[in-house]
């Protein structure tokens, strides 16, 4: 048997290497939000009076908007009324309260930032963090309390998110595609989705964790913190109702939604 040529020893050798996976693959809107929480929240290192009128000045509280009050003036003046409605999302009690929103956040997050892009991504925060003050104003309308958390617009994103996470090809699906793809399909009509069994089923267990166990923004003194679970709930049908307003992906037509949902199901049996 021959063997097989000797290369020339002044003959240069390519190796090839194996393709790296990237270390961060959460998409550049996702991460620019997070990184603004985590240098937001350094407000803590403040001086304890300067880090009280952030929050007096950048938190939600119900009562600076009560029209019988006469003598009492909130930090912040008319403005506050105004960016409050968004600036208390950006704030949060302590580490751990800034981690659980964020992990819960990632995986809903992820793909809704990949479909929405930058700017609709974060003026979609936006939206669901308004929404979620004005559940909160409306339910604790005289409230002194500051409220503050990002849990609002979590519950948005979450929302927004499963109008498509389990359609086929979706990240909830059990025929996923890559990242990109699987952010991108078709979303279900409104009313498809809320036929799906699945959909449903992850309401239902929402709803039930928001009520029984109440994650997400939380008061600031700890002798009456306590759960705004009325502001998640008015996030999140604000992220479920607004979705179709934001999503640039053309809507599935109704004669394929039923096929979309129904060839997932078979095909994950």
């Amino acid at each position: 048997m021959d063997s097989p040529p000797s290369l020339p020893s002044d003959q240069p050798v390519v190796v090839e290497e194996a393709p790296r996976e990237p270390i961060l693959t959460l998409p550049l809107p996702l991460t620019s939000y997070v990184v603004l929480l985590a240098l937001v929240h350094l407000r803590v290192l403040l001086p304890p009076e300067l880090e009280n009128w952030t929050i007096d000045v950048f938190g939600f509280i119900p009562k600076r908007y009560d029209s019988s009050l006469v003598n009492l003036q909130f930090e912040g003046g008319a403005g506050a009324k105004v960016w409050t409605f968004v600036t208390y999302s950006l704030l949060h009690a302590n580490l751990t309260h800034l981690a659980f929103n964020v992990l819960w956040l990632l995986p809903f997050g992820s793909a809704l930032a990949r479909r929405f892009g930058g700017l609709r991504f974060f003026l979609f925060l936006a939206v669901t963090a308004a929404a979620g003050a004005l559940a909160h104003l409306v339910t604790h309308e005289h409230a002194v309390v500051p409220m503050i958390g990002a849990s609002a617009s979590v519950s948005g994103a979450m929302a927004a998110a499963i109008r498509f996470a389990f359609v086929r090809g979706s990240f909830l699906s059990f025929s996923r595609s890559d990242a990109d793809t699987a952010a991108r399909v078709p979303a279900l009509p409104l009313f498809q989705a809320l036929r799906d069994r699945r959909i449903v089923g992850f309401l239902l267990v929402w709803f039930v964790m928001n009520i029984v166990f109440g994650v997400g923004a939380i008061g600031v003194e700890s002798d009456s913190a306590g759960v705004a679970w009325e502001a998640h709930i008015g996030g999140f049908f604000a992220g479920l109702l607004l979705f179709a307003l934001f999503d640039p992906v053309p809507r599935v037509r109704s004669d394929d939604a039923a096929d979309a949902s129904s060839q997932d199901i078979s095909n994950g049996i």
